[in-house]
């Protein structure tokens, strides 16, 4: 294939795969910001002002250029500006903060991943509202079908989306094409709106509202959301497709925003401005109209959802969280995972969220405090990295996109006594989860009594020349040699099992997101071996495949299991998302009837 073709491809899978969530966002911003804004020239033309700069300066220059400049090995997103910025850092409390900002930057994209579907699909049922006949549909029944839409996509999910995956770039390009047409017709009627590609007309809106003014960016900022979907998704495609896609996507939504802006200039009384422009230039074309902005907000919330499988993975990788059960729905593409507990915790909750707004108007109260945040975050991570590799211009430019998104962020704190706490209380889950886990983790591994190598080899050495070998190779899981842990004294030393052939396996977390390596080290006593397995934070590894490409055929699989006994409630937890969470040895299924667990009892 040619490389105008692949490139050709790319951007369709982009458009697919990263533009799903900031493509929808016309469906909802303009009519949220005028629900409590009066529709004169100069509103209409300041909101669209901020609107067209909002997209230049965040998604363009902050994700679109600084953003996706920093990445490993091609990969973007929270955790890699984390694994980016640690190793240029001295101190450990540098290294602490860096890693909490990462932790706060995944909850608060986990929270953000709960309402983009709700909001989304909610808003274009609503528009079903136009159609005759329809006028009458209750809020129950239109959250009724939102969610009926929600349970089908969720519930797919177990089955993989790679069958349907390569309609979504085409069905998206049609959506934003569908976008700039109607657009282009509704400036056609009213072109003093191009006026607003001034940013002057932006900041007279907000020197003469004031404060509502500043409270209105609340709502503007609905207009980035999905804009740190480029560099989450760079790995997925790399940053060149999306980058060009960008391109495309950015004028149809700017077009398609000053159509709104023009629309309401000549129909100051719209409520649903998208549907009602719609419905108004093209009225026989509304419901095949509907239909496709509801498969677009369906390919939104699918791009949300592997996003969310592909971080939690990320999160378990680099122990940042416990182990959930990994499924593979693609035979081709490893990449391609269900995680089932995050799929059903994301639908329970966007469900909830549809019943306790009911709207998608009185959705927006609860969305963007999430998104700016991450934002925020983002800003602060990559002016740290560009002032430590002193690119003097690129901190400057961050810095100025991150004084925006302080800007954005103040103007959401508005919105927590309206409902914008629920934004907060999702994020709140996976970020206590996180604490708990990684804080009982630490502990718990302070508190093993480990043995010191040279101690253990002095042991193993007599040990194995005096004891009754077993026949065959026993495998032995263990994160550091240099320590060993209670659960392999306890066996080969209290319990006297000794194979002929034992092997210590490690799987190590490499900084950078791919890349398997799997090899022997030098042996370090007569039947004692180390097989050593590095891989990349991002890499769905089968382990049993290594082994057996190395040459090992074990008998057994040793690994220890801790059984925690504690008065302490915050200990109580980690016992409980310990036990509730599959091991170590089941997230990479090692063979079943060959796993011997060791426990040990840990007094917490």
């Amino acid at each position: 294939m040619s490389e105008k073709n692949l490139s050709k491809s790319g951007i369709i899978k982009a458009l697919g795969l990263v533009f799903g969530d900031i493509g929808t966002s016309p469906i909802y911003t303009v009519t949220v910001v005028f629900l409590f804004l009066s529709s004169t020239n100069d509103n209409i033309l300041g909101v669209l002002s901020l609107i067209v700069w909002t997209l230049l300066t965040l998604v363009t220059v902050q994700y679109a250029w600084l953003a996706m400049s920093l990445s490993k090995r091609g990969e973007g997103g929270t955790i890699v500006l984390k694994e980016i910025l640690q190793p240029l850092l001295r101190s450990k409390r540098s290294v602490g903060l860096v890693a909490l900002l990462s932790i706060i930057g995944v909850s608060l994209l986990i929270g953000d991943g709960v309402i983009t579907p709700a909001i989304s699909i909610l808003s274009a049922v609503e528009g079903s509202l136009l159609i005759p006949g329809l006028e009458g549909l209750s809020k129950a029944n239109i959250v009724f079908i939102a969610a009926l839409i929600a349970i089908v996509l969720f519930t797919f999910q177990r089955k993989g989306t790679e069958k349907i995956a390569g309609a979504f770039g085409p069905v998206m390009s049609i959506w934003f094409i569908s976008l700039t047409l109607v657009g282009i017709f509704s400036i056609s009627e009213a072109p003093d709106v191009l006026k607003a590609l001034n940013p002057y007309w932006g900041i007279k809106f907000l020197l003469e509202n004031g404060f509502k003014g500043f409270i209105a960016l609340g709502e503007i900022i609905l207009c980035a959301t999905g804009g740190e979907a480029l560099y989450a998704d760079m790995g997925h495609l790399g940053g060149r497709p999306i980058r060009q896609a960008w391109i495309g996507v950015f004028f149809a939504l700017v077009i398609n925003y000053l159509g709104q802006g023009a629309f309401l200039v000549n129909h100051p009384e719209a409520k649903n401005i998208l549907f009602e422009m719609v419905f108004h230039y093209a009225k026989n074309l509304y419901v095949p109209f509907l239909i496709l902005s509801i498969s677009a907000t369906v390919i939104a919330s699918q791009a949300m959802i592997s996003g969310m499988f592909s971080i939690v993975y990320q999160g378990i990788t680099t122990r940042l969280m416990p182990i959930f059960k990994v499924d593979y729905t693609s035979v081709e593409r490893r990449s391609q995972i269900y995680i089932g507990s995050v799929n059903w915790f994301l639908l329970a909750a966007v469900l909830f969220i549809m019943l306790e707004f009911m709207e998608s108007h009185r959705l927006a109260a609860a969305y963007g405090l999430a998104v700016t945040g991450t934002m925020f975050l983002t800003g602060i991570l990559m002016t740290w990295i560009f002032y430590l590799k002193k690119k003097r211009i690129f901190v400057v430019v961050s810095l100025f996109a991150t004084i925006i998104d302080v800007a954005y962020l103040s103007a959401n704190f508005y919105k927590i006594p309206h409902g914008g706490y629920w934004s907060l209380l999702l994020a709140s889950i996976p970020l206590a989860m996180i604490i708990f886990y990684t804080k009982g983790q630490k502990r718990l591994y302070g508190m093993m009594d480990f043995m010191h190598l040279d101690e253990f080899l002095n042991k193993f050495t007599r040990v194995h020349a005096t004891t009754e070998r077993i026949k065959g190779t026993a495998l032995f899981l263990i994160r550091d040699i240099k320590e060993i842990p209670f659960y392999i004294t306890q066996t080969m030393f209290f319990h006297g099992i000794i194979y002929e052939d034992n092997i210590f396996v490690s799987i190590i977390k490499r900084d950078d997101p791919f890349g398997i390596i799997g090899s022997f080290k030098e042996d370090i006593a007569e039947g004692l071996r180390v097989f050593e397995i590095q891989v990349g934070y991002m890499e769905v590894i089968d382990v049993e495949e290594i082994m057996r490409k190395a040459g090992i055929e074990e008998r057994v699989v040793f690994y220890g299991l801790e059984d925690i006994a504690t008065d302490n409630i915050a200990w109580k937890i980690f016992s409980f998302i310990k036990r509730a969470t599959p091991t170590f040895i089941q997230f990479y299924k090692f063979p079943p009837k060959k796993l011997h667990g060791v426990f040990t009892k840990v007094w917490l």
